[in-house]
């Protein structure tokens, strides 16, 4: 039997989850992105917005994530010396966290890049021998309020 976890009793209280990750791209393909000149617009914004949708639709990406109401929530994409970086961080006031959230953002945030600039990324055969997503991690988690005396 497929169930979510009952979080009726736990108490609502402020939480707060970042997610770090990178996207690992050719030279030239990041050169592509500052110079502006990627075929499908700007991949950075593209990803920043795609992250951020992605965030408030996790639980009908993930069958057992609980609906959870975003406080806050943002996508930061930057080019790197390997490729993108992604830097997905969330908050709310609820009975369970938002890392699945921030997973999900930084996730789709990537793919979103990847997708917008997979034609300079190809090899000869269409393979991505450049390209690779990860390591995609929690780096904070945050409870508060839930402290003993």
């Amino acid at each position: 039997m497929a169930q979510q976890r009952d979080v009726g009793a736990k108490p609502r209280v402020p939480r707060q989850a970042v997610v770090v990750g990178e996207l690992a791209l050719k030279a030239s393909t990041r050169r592509a992105i500052r110079e502006r000149t990627v075929e499908k617009g700007d991949p950075m914004a593209a990803g920043e917005l795609a992250g951020l949708l992605a965030m408030k639709r996790t639980p009908e990406l993930i069958p057992h994530c609980h609906t959870v109401p975003l406080t806050h929530s943002a996508v930061t994409l930057t080019v790197s010396a390997r490729g993108v970086r992604v830097r997905a961080e969330a908050s709310t006031v609820d009975r369970t966290g938002v890392e699945m959230e921030t997973l999900v953002g930084a996730s789709i945030a990537l793919l979103t890049v990847w997708d917008m600039v997979k034609y300079l990324e190809k090899d000869a055969r269409g393979l991505y021998p450049t390209t690779s997503l990860g390591p995609v991690r929690v780096q904070a988690k945050r409870k508060r309020g839930t402290e003993a005396p």
